[in-house]
């Protein structure tokens, strides 16, 4: 566990340093929003809203995929929208 987040869980990735945007920040989804926590401040934000059905979640730079029942959804970290 770090800071609390079961990383081996499909619903947390962690965000590398110097892979682009949100390096060192964990990203998780609970109910139905998507959340960035910051270990150094320990507080969290809302990033995404109204998700259903998520089953797993993953980053590649800027990009933060969601993998849902009926598709999957990109959220833009630079520009903090829906893509």
């Amino acid at each position: 566990m770090t800071h609390g987040f079961d990383m081996s869980s499909p619903l947390v990735c962690e965000g590398i340093v110097g892979d682009g945007c949100g390096g060192g920040r964990i990203f998780f989804v609970e109910d139905t929003k998507l959340f960035a926590f910051d270990p150094l401040t320990q507080q969290k934000m809302l990033l995404l809203d109204g998700l259903e059905g998520v089953e797993r979640i993953s980053k590649k730079a800027c990009i933060i995929t969601l993998v849902a029942e009926d598709g999957e959804i990109a959220f833009d970290l630079s520009a903090l929208k829906k893509v």
